[in-house]
């Protein structure tokens, strides 16, 4: 008498790269996504902050590029890729906390137009990414675009300006909900417009605007892109 022993293959790895804007629900759907499907998470956001933040503390400049190129390679900046608690240190010290500060908020726009600082941040980006194997979702600006043009799967999340100000205001208490949307318009700018790597909708990203959608909607249509996708690799 024999019997037949049903063997599950694991899920194919895959790369999902998810741009856009802020206050379009981009980290708290891609860590959602990323826990529900068993993926690492890193958001580079969290990285360019952090450099940013060292730059401050260490009395760089920031609106001097040539100073800020110069000290780019100097901090250890290091990620942890675990989409329940993702963790960031800088030289060995937390700095999950000190990176969310207006004042680094401020200046993180003019910190990441630097080409040096987006050369140091991407090879960071991209080693993680390969290191992952089980797969990763990754957040940011210019992943599907510059760090990670073969990703398996792009996602562009985008939403109305009055939307994404009301959900950030809703983070920040007493926060004023115009000033909120004059200072994320702004930085779109910023960010668009730079001449390395601005942010942008790649040609083959599937585009998914958030505005009327709740974050459940959002996350439950991004694991449904990625399930797909892992269907035929």
């Amino acid at each position: 008498m024999s019997t037949t022993v049903e063997t599950r293959t694991a899920p194919a790895a895959v790369i999902v790269a998810i741009d856009g804007p802020s206050g379009t629900g981009k980290s708290s759907t891609s860590k959602a996504v990323a826990a529900q499907l068993g993926l690492s998470y890193l958001d580079t956001g969290a990285q360019y902050r952090a450099i940013t933040w060292w730059m401050l503390n260490n009395g760089i400049d920031v609106h001097d590029a040539m100073e800020v190129a110069t000290a780019a390679a100097k901090p250890v900046i290091v990620s942890g890729t675990d989409p329940a608690a993702p963790t960031i240190t800088v030289d060995g010290e937390d700095a999950s906390g000190p990176i969310r500060t207006q004042e680094v908020t401020s200046r993180v726009s003019a910190v990441s137009a630097v080409p040096e600082v987006r050369t140091r941040i991407t090879e960071l980006q991209r080693t993680i990414a390969a290191a992952a194997e089980r797969g990763i979702v990754v957040e940011g600006r210019d992943i599907g675009t510059t760090v990670l043009p073969d990703a398996d799967l792009k996602i562009f999340l985008t939403a109305s300006p009055e939307a994404r100000a009301a959900r950030r205001s809703g983070e920040v208490k007493g926060s004023d909900l115009a000033a909120t949307k004059e200072a994320l318009i702004k930085r779109d700018a910023a960010d668009s417009g730079r001449k390395t790597s601005p942010l942008a909708k790649a040609d083959d990203a599937v585009e998914v605007d958030t505005t009327e959608l709740t974050l459940q909607q959002v996350i439950e249509c991004v694991v449904t892109l990625v399930e797909e996708k892992r269907a035929t690799k």
